[in-house]
């Protein structure tokens, strides 16, 4: 079993800036994918970034290349999302969540678990 909780949301306006965490705990391989979802009121939970933890190949959604930059500390067992140029539309509760295995995917349904989420509001 596997637990993730996330910090570091927050207000921030519109061109700034915030970190986000994720801390594992439980039962983590090497072989593990990390990602980041994201949900806005009224919206679907939608895919941000995934980060394989052996070997460190990334994923982005198209809306935060550029902009977002996703790392871990694998002996932290912790995973960061780095938010730059924020902008009102990424406003969201974002979400950790984590697989097992190897596959980088963006497909909310094939990580097996989530963190309780935390809020970014980006104002304008």
């Amino acid at each position: 079993q596997v637990q993730l909780v996330e910090s570091g949301g927050g207000l921030v306006q519109a061109g700034g800036s915030l970190r986000l965490s994720c801390a594992a705990s439980g039962r983590m391989f090497s072989s593990y994918v990390m990602g980041w979802f994201r949900q806005a009121p009224g919206w679907e939970r939608e895919f941000v970034a995934a980060i394989r933890l052996s070997g460190g190949t990334i994923d982005y959604a198209d809306s935060v290349k550029g902009r977002f930059t996703i790392s871990r500390d694998n002996a932290k067992n912790t995973v960061y999302l780095q938010m730059n140029s924020l902008k009102p539309e990424d406003t969201a509760v974002y979400y950790c969540a984590a697989r097992s295995g190897y596959l980088l995917t963006q497909r909310e349904k094939e990580y097996d678990y989530w963190g309780q989420g935390t809020q970014v509001t980006v104002s304008s």
